[in-house]
């Protein structure tokens, strides 16, 4: 049965970090299940991919810890399905020295790290550890481009008209014949809009309003 991960209000990179175990031994389950609570993180178990599909993946920050090989449906074919589905929690596998090709194939469909039986507990702490943290910038960097389009949501119609002529290089003045406004006016809604999007230059804005397009267009 899996350690059950709560939900709390704060941001999803701040909450409490979960392994994921996908394998179909007990006891490989059960050692990785006490090693990794021994060093204070939560633990998801699941005994097949089947069940591991079916099971919502925690909303904080995460990683798997799976077998390549797993009854019924190998780790790839567990990787693309979770990918299908938008789960982009890293991926480590385990593998017997058999499947080293098949692993260095997984890494380069987007698993972290791979790591060949028999192998160190120090091995499997480190390279959790280093997946959980690229787990937590993903989830700071998704909270930050919400946070931006938020505020971008806020600006008016015409804040939101002088953004976009501001992140193409147009001066106040060039903006102004483009809208029929005058350059007073342009600079009134250039200072709001700035500040409602929290940045200081334009090359932050523009930045800014890049991510956030590349977030309207993946969503």
């Amino acid at each position: 049965m899996p350690h059950q991960v709560g939900e709390t209000g704060a941001a999803r990179h701040e909450l409490a970090p979960t392994v994921i175990i996908v394998d179909d031994d007990a006891m490989v389950r059960a050692a990785m299940d006490s090693l990794f609570r021994s060093i204070g993180l939560q633990t998801l178990l699941f005994d097949s991919a089947q069940s591991l599909l079916h099971h919502p993946l925690p909303v904080g920050p995460a990683c798997l810890v799976m077998d390549v090989r797993l009854p019924r449906m190998s780790g790839m074919e567990i990787q693309t399905r979770l990918a299908e589905r938008g789960d982009q929690a890293p991926i480590i596998f385990i593998t017997g020295h058999g499947d080293i090709a098949m692993s260095v194939r997984a890494m380069k469909a987007g698993a972290v790290d791979f790591l060949a039986k028999p192998f160190r507990d120090q091995d499997i702490i480190d390279a959790v550890e280093a997946a959980l943290e690229r787990d937590r910038n993903r989830l700071a960097a998704d909270a930050a481009l919400d946070a931006a389009g938020q505020r971008h949501a806020s600006l008016t119609r015409r804040e939101a008209e002088v953004m976009a002529l501001v992140v193409t290089g147009l001066m106040n003045k060039q903006i102004a014949g483009e809208l029929g406004l005058s350059e007073i006016t342009v600079k009134m809604h250039r200072g709001a809009m700035m500040r409602k999007m929290g940045v200081r230059t334009v090359a932050d804005l523009v930045r800014l309003a890049e991510a956030v397009g590349r977030r309207g267009q993946s969503s």
